[in-house]
């Protein structure tokens, strides 16, 4: 894949409790990715973007909500989330500041 479409394959870091617990338990970390990604794009633009060694990817297809607003019928998009285990050793740091 291109060097150029590999940053736009990751979209945030997904932040919820179960997200922090398997970040403290398994050393993964969830992101939310692009529908059409795959996990070998994943891989690439996780260790191009923060340079780390990834050993696995856990991908999975998140359907979205059934929403009313008002009387109108609606819909939240569906969506993807990445859960990206890091080889023993690496480590992303978000806040970008060094650890001492």
């Amino acid at each position: 894949m291109n060097t150029e479409k590999l940053y736009h394959v990751i979209l945030a870091p997904h932040v919820s409790e179960k997200s922090t617990r398997v970040g403290e338990q398994g050393g993964q970390i969830v992101f939310r990715v692009r529908r059409d990604a795959s996990k070998p794009d994943i891989k690439a633009a996780v260790e191009k973007m923060f340079n780390v060694e990834v050993e696995a990817v856990t991908v999975t297809n998140v359907k979205g909500k059934t929403k009313g607003f008002g009387r109108t019928p609606g819909r939240r998009q569906d969506w993807k989330k990445a859960y990206v285990k890091l080889k023993p050793g690496q480590d992303i740091n978000f806040a970008g500041v060094e650890a001492k």
